[in-house]
């Protein structure tokens, strides 16, 4: 698992659920459920305190689970995600200091991009594999449309107000191999233990497929 890159990662599952611990004992039973329902790609990220043991957690108590970082935002955090067993990263935009720490740390980053300026300089600077964020305010499919014309060799993963209802829309874009969403792991679930819910969302979005 440790070798995947970012675009097999991408291709794994169509939908990768981002995902916020509020309580450290939701975090293995949360992925043990994504995981039954077919959903293997796993966000956790760093907007709690609970990030990183959660990604502990998960990585050594779910095995089937492929288990990344998010909201990396400073270069510091990298090679900690890697250390707690995270085998890919995705950060909300780019930095020149997130590219030395992605190349540094080893961990293979999926970042952020929302214009075509940035999308040019992420393709610059070696990657080929994009989050566009945030997907809808920054033109949805229209814009994911429009780049794959002069950006046709890069491929996407739009997340930022993707949900169940437009997901299938997004995932038809010929330059979209994923899409992102916080849908698979609502907060009321969460709080009550619903795992049994939470597999069944996953199992809707596992059953998602792009056309050939």
């Amino acid at each position: 698992m440790q070798n995947l890159s970012v675009l097999d990662i991408m291709r794994t599952s169509a939908v990768i659920p981002v995902i916020a611990i509020d309580d450290l004992a939701h975090a293995v039973p949360l992925a043990r459920a994504l995981v039954a329902g077919g959903i293997r790609v796993l966000e956790v990220t760093l907007r709690t305190a609970h990030g990183l043991p959660a990604i502990r957690a998960i990585a050594e108590q779910v095995p089937d689970a492929i288990v990344g970082v998010g909201t990396l935002t400073q270069p510091q955090e990298f090679a900690a995600a890697r250390d707690a067993g995270a085998v890919f990263g995705v950060s909300p935009g780019l930095t020149p200091a997130l590219i030395a720490a992605a190349k540094s740390s080893g961990l293979p980053l999926l970042p952020g991009v929302m214009t075509p300026s940035e999308v040019m300089a992420a393709r610059e600077a070696g990657f080929r594999q994009l989050k566009l964020f945030p997907a809808v305010p920054a033109g949805g499919i229209g814009m994911l449309n429009a780049l794959a014309g002069p950006l046709g060799d890069m491929m996407f993963c739009p997340t930022g107000g993707v949900s169940q209802e437009n997901a299938a829309q997004f995932l038809a874009c010929r330059n979209v191999a994923c899409v992102g969403g916080s849908w698979l792991t609502p907060k009321d679930a969460l709080a009550a233990g619903d795992w049994g819910r939470i597999t069944a969302l996953a199992r809707a979005a596992s059953a998602l497929r792009q056309p050939a």
